[in-house]
């Protein structure tokens, strides 16, 4: 579910943009294609990392050797002996 306070936002959000006169983006241009095919690999290679990341992170890890605790029989572990 959505929390209230996003709401609200989603609902100011057009009145806000009517508020902005049109034209006030001084210096504002259409991107050149090297600088956009540049922002689209960088993101792509952001992408990949955390994917990367995520993925080594949550692998699952093998459990180690138990060794001699096998052969140990205890008092209160009544699975074992």
């Amino acid at each position: 579910m959505v929390p209230p306070g996003n709401i609200l936002l989603l609902l100011l959000l057009p009145v806000a943009a009517a508020q902005m006169t049109p034209g006030s983006c001084s210096g504002c241009g259409p991107l050149s294609l090297p600088l956009l095919a540049g922002l689209v690999a960088a993101d792509a290679l952001v992408s990949l990392l955390i994917v990367a990341v995520v993925f080594v992170c949550a692998r699952p890890r093998s459990r180690p050797t138990q060794g001699e605790e096998d052969g140990k029989v205890y008092i209160n572990m009544p699975g074992r002996g």
